[in-house]
């Protein structure tokens, strides 16, 4: 492969990368609304903010989807545990710090 050829090869890539990054972005916001849904209703029914149980299978699912898309697995889970924490976080300020 030629420099030039490479370069081109380069920018091609570098573009799907961004396309995904956008989706990606797009797909978060929409989960978090989703998620401040959630929040909403579990204020207003005195629900704590956070379920220990429905956390873990959602790890074991996604652990699971992250070894068939050939993921790691421990990067699946802990990109999980990132997003459940500010989830946490906005379902307490929801339930007014409770």
């Amino acid at each position: 492969m030629s420099d030039d050829a490479a370069r081109s090869e380069l920018l091609r890539l570098r573009a799907s990368i961004d396309n995904i990054d956008a989706a990606l972005i797009y797909m978060l916001a929409e989960r978090f609304r989703a998620t401040q849904q959630v929040g909403r209703l579990k204020a207003e029914h005195s629900m704590p903010a956070s379920d220990p149980g429905r956390e873990e299978q959602q790890v074991a699912r996604l652990r699971a989807l992250a070894e068939e898309a050939h993921l790691d697995p421990e990067f699946a889970e802990k990109w999980f545990n990132f997003v459940v924490a500010e989830v946490i976080r906005h379902h307490t300020e929801a339930a007014g710090g409770r």
